[in-house]
């Protein structure tokens, strides 16, 4: 799976921090990353024209003869605490329980204020994690 972000938001960024500090080592290989205005987001974009309008995290699976699967919003972000595991994924089988509706909500709500919700921040990470991230 490839975790698509927004790569203008310090947030987001944050974000990819938390994951890439939290996730446990059995899982680091598993995820890749990619900033939604790169080619990688881009492409993935403009071959799947649903995603087109969407500014949102979206948790992308790359399948084989064109069904590829997408999560997006709070559901986007459920998959990542599950893929982090532990207390994070109790916690993302535990939002799964809230209505979809009620969490989208919550997420759209933090999405119209992520950009004053943290500075700006580059990701800085390691060679080893450098890997992992799509341009």
């Amino acid at each position: 799976p490839v975790l698509l972000y927004d790569g203008e938001c310090g947030f987001c960024a944050r974000s990819v921090q938390f994951v890439l500090s939290h996730e446990p080592s059995a899982q680091q290989e598993r995820l890749r990353f990619a900033p939604l205005q790169g080619a990688f987001g881009t492409q993935v974009r403009a071959e799947h024209p649903e995603l087109a309008s969407i500014d949102s995290v979206v948790w992308y699976e790359p399948g084989t003869n064109g069904r590829s699967s997408f999560r997006v919003r709070s559901e986007a972000g459920l998959m990542t605490l599950q893929h982090v595991g532990g207390l994070w994924g109790v916690l993302a089988g535990l939002g799964r329980v809230v209505p979809r509706a009620v969490r989208d909500a919550v997420y759209d709500l933090i999405a119209r204020h992520r950009l004053g919700l943290a500075a700006p921040a580059c990701l800085l990470p390691t060679e080893e994690q450098r890997r992992r991230f799509l341009p």
